[in-house]
């Protein structure tokens, strides 16, 4: 019998329902949140709100598109953290509700396992290749930059993380500095395409180990731009894609110099990307460039899997209910919650 899981995700601003059946997905909606941009970032209560007002119909159109009914789901998937306590608690309470209705079983997902494993979201428009295990997952996100050893669908382990801020929180917070629109770091991407990325130098962290640390590059970017603005007020505008560049080409070579540390501490040369910032165009050449010269397996994710998505939850939930991993109806969010 087919196994048809409904994955719910509503970890921060996005709300987002998912059909997956047998590995394959059905549908995938996301209403996202454009009010969060006027205050230069994510708002908790307002993301909450919006959460409750979008929930119903984004999964009732979810099943439209896969062509089911409540009654063909076997289970719901939802994630319990980490993230936003108000917004996640709008989809976990959903999804007990409908698990109370249908008499059907809740399965908890841990949203970080749940981007490493996009890699194995199934489509009936496309066959692409999978990695196998173990592998390596470069984790970049707004909230969190971590190095993984992924030894099997749930069993996974943390080798390298940042101390501080994470690379795609450095993104947004130094394109705020610029003045640029929220989220800062699809638009730095954009402008870097026309930008020199040794126009300027910016500082980067000595780091034993494969952790990261991003605090003071962001501090650094902030006194340079402070100081040029002082005999330059149009600085910023004059260099805004030589600044975004460098930024970008800063924020990659970190990331990429830390992978290809960990591919040799290892010894695993099959190398996978998840999270936000695997949309970075800058950062998936820089990728492929050191998976030809190391000889590497690389796995980039599909751009519509790089942020928050509920295909992600419901794949992850999908092997766990293979493995029969279902959670009690007591279960609560939770904001932290590591791989």
């Amino acid at each position: 019998m087919p196994v048809t899981i409904l994955g719910i995700e509503s970890s921060c601003d996005d709300t987002s329902a998912a059909v997956v059946r047998d590995g394959y997905l059905l549908s995938n909606l996301i209403a996202n949140q454009n009010i969060h941009r006027k205050y230069g970032g994510v708002v908790p209560e307002l993301a909450s709100r919006a959460h409750q007002a979008n929930i119903v119909p984004v999964v009732d159109q979810a099943l439209r598109e896969a062509g089911i009914t409540v009654t063909d789901i076997d289970a719901v998937a939802f994630t319990r953290g980490p993230g936003l306590l108000g917004s996640l608690l709008v989809g976990v309470s959903f999804a007990k509700g409908l698990s109370l209705s249908a008499s059907i079983p809740v399965i908890e997902v841990n949203h970080l396992q749940a981007h490493i494993l996009v890699h194995f979201i199934k489509d009936i428009s496309r066959e692409g290749s999978y990695p196998e295990f173990p592998f390596l997952c470069l984790l970049v996100s707004g909230g969190h930059t971590q190095l993984v050893i992924v030894r099997d669908y749930l069993k996974m382990e943390l080798i390298g993380q940042t101390i501080d801020d994470a690379a795609g929180e450095a993104f947004d917070k130094c394109a705020k500095i610029m003045g640029l629109p929220y989220p800062g770091g699809p638009v730095i991407d954009k402008l870097a395409k026309d930008g020199r990325s040794n126009a300027f130098r910016f500082s980067k962290p000595v780091m034993q180990g494969l952790d990261f640390s991003f605090s003071g590059l962001k501090t650094n970017f902030l006194y340079f731009i402070r100081e040029r603005l002082l005999t330059d007020p149009g600085f910023i505008e004059n260099n805004k894609s030589d600044l975004a560049a460098s930024l970008q080409e800063t924020i990659v070579s970190i990331l990429t110099e830390k992978l290809v540390k960990a591919v040799s501490v290892t010894g695993i040369k099959r190398v996978a990307v998840a999270g936000g910032v695997s949309a970075n165009s800058g950062l998936r050449a820089k990728l492929e460039q050191a998976a030809n010269l190391g000889n590497w397996e690389i796995f980039i994710p599909e751009f519509r899997f790089t942020t928050d998505n509920a295909a992600m939850i419901a794949i992850t939930g999908f092997y766990k209910y293979i493995r029969s991993e279902f959670t009690a109806l007591d279960a609560v969010p939770v904001a932290r919650y590591g791989i």
